[in-house]
């Protein structure tokens, strides 16, 4: 029987790049460039984006066509009695930890999108607005019932389907989303300190850039990719038989990388403008950006734009994280869409609550040093999303026949892929040996200088 999936290419790139771009670019990217030094982490995100980020890209759309299935399954159907399957799971799993503290930060963004029609951020200090923002995300209650409300419209729109749910609020959101940060790029260069912004993303000054500030971009690169975390090769399942896999990820990388850039401008202009700190953190787009806006002409809706544009960037995310959970119960443990959904959602509500409650309030958790929160976000993004596609890459590469990756990147010898030996050479000896040293510098067997 056909798999229903996407209806077209744009709808099938929209809801990828949905994916991709999310709270990654908006909330995530810029606070990591920040805290790392502006462009020398922007230079290395973009080359391992290039190097190990697109092979992997592609590696996991053609994984989820080649198998028409979900991220458990599709190796189950590749790799039959073999357990390569591991890697889906780990992703599986990924993706819903994922989840249960995106959809808190998610949350935040429908409270700030309030807040800024409301005019609260007018007229108040930046310790006021600091203050504004750490006694709300402490509260036990308020950032719970705004996660709740996420989840509940990211359910509905899942539920709905891959064509009639994800794809046509992909294809709606995601053109707005685009215009939205355009416009926020330009209204930052007209501002004072534009120049200095645009040196700080983009001037490559190694001389305090370290080993973490490496693994972080290596981190991001996967997160903002949505390496790892099954959402690709969920999506390559819904992928039709004659689109070009090849093609479809750079365009996916390209958006990804365009709009993180465009984030990036906006919110560093302005931050340089009004002599804020870039190196703020996760308290960023929260704490920052709220001091910003009352201070610029036509700040008010300047405001209100920001914030419904990380809302709408986190809705992208939201539903693809969602999907993939949904896919594995609808695929491998055989329920229906309905009530894969609703366990789904179910299940991560309550992980949701114990991320929200390690923010501050006199319910949190703590693991080690770091907030239940801080931990899972490293616990997936440095660890979980790089193992789980450590091991699909030494699956396709190694123990997959080549004939099948170049028949099912070119359509079944439909169409032509002039450098399919370039991509074949990295997915086999280029990411794997990068993805090792890497590791083994984080465990610290090998020194950085």
């Amino acid at each position: 029987m056909e798999r229903r999936g996407f209806n077209s290419s744009f709808g099938m790139i929209m809801a990828a790049v949905g994916s991709a771009v999310g709270l990654g670019n908006i909330w995530r990217f810029p606070y990591i460039v920040g805290t790392n030094g502006g462009g020398a982490f922007l230079l290395v995100y973009v080359l391992i984006c290039i190097v190990i980020g697109v092979p992997i890209l592609i590696s996991e759309i053609l994984i989820g066509r080649r198998a028409k299935s979900d991220s458990v399954d599709s190796f189950k159907k590749l790799a039959p009695g073999k357990k390569w399957y591991i890697s889906g799971l780990i992703a599986v799993i990924a993706s819903f930890l994922i989840l249960s503290f995106y959809a808190v930060v998610a949350g935040w963004s429908l409270e700030y999108l309030v807040k800024s029609f409301a005019n609260e951020f007018a007229g108040k200090s930046p310790e006021a607005i600091e203050n504004l923002f750490v006694s709300f995300i402490s509260s036990p209650i308020k950032p719970i019932v705004w996660t709740l409300v996420f989840l509940f419209l990211t359910l509905l729109i899942v539920k709905s389907g891959v064509a009639s749910g994800i794809e046509k609020v992909s294809k709606f959101a995601i053109p707005i989303l685009f215009v939205i940060v355009v416009l926020l790029g330009l209204r930052g260069l007209s501002l004072a300190g534009g120049m200095e912004g645009l040196r700080f993303l983009f001037y490559p000054d190694f001389s305090n850039f370290t080993m973490e500030g490496f693994l972080a971009a290596l981190g991001h690169s996967f997160f903002t990719l949505s390496l790892g975390m099954a959402i690709m090769t969920t999506y390559g399942s819904y992928v039709r038989d004659d689109e070009n896999i090849v093609k479809s990820a750079l365009l996916i990388a390209l958006f990804d990388t365009i709009i993180a850039l465009l984030a990036g401008i906006a919110i560093f202009t302005s931050v340089f403008t009004f002599g804020l700190n870039p190196g703020q953190g996760a308290g960023l787009v929260f704490v920052t950006l709220p001091n910003v806006f009352p201070l610029m002409p036509g700040g008010y809706l300047f405001g209100i734009a920001f914030f419904l544009l990380l809302a709408l960037a986190a809705l992208t995310s939201t539903i693809s994280l969602l999907e993939t959970s949904v896919a594995f119960g609808v695929d491998s443990l055989k329920l229906t869409r309905n009530k894969a959904a609703i366990l789904a959602s179910g299940g991560i509500f309550l992980l949701s609550i114990l991320s929200s409650l390690s923010n501050g309030s006199s319910f949190a958790i703590h693991i080690g040093s770091l907030s239940f929160f801080d931990f899972l976000d490293k616990l997936t993004a440095n660890y979980m999303l790089t193992i789980a596609s450590f091991i699909e890459i030494i699956f396709l590469g190694w123990f997959y026949k080549k004939e099948y990756i170049e028949d099912e990147l070119t359509n079944h010898k439909t169409i032509e892929l002039k450098f399919f030996k370039v991509y074949y050479f990295f997915l086999k000896y280029i990411v794997p040996i990068a993805m090792v040293l890497i590791f083994l510098s984080s465990i610290g067997v090998l020194k950085s200088a």
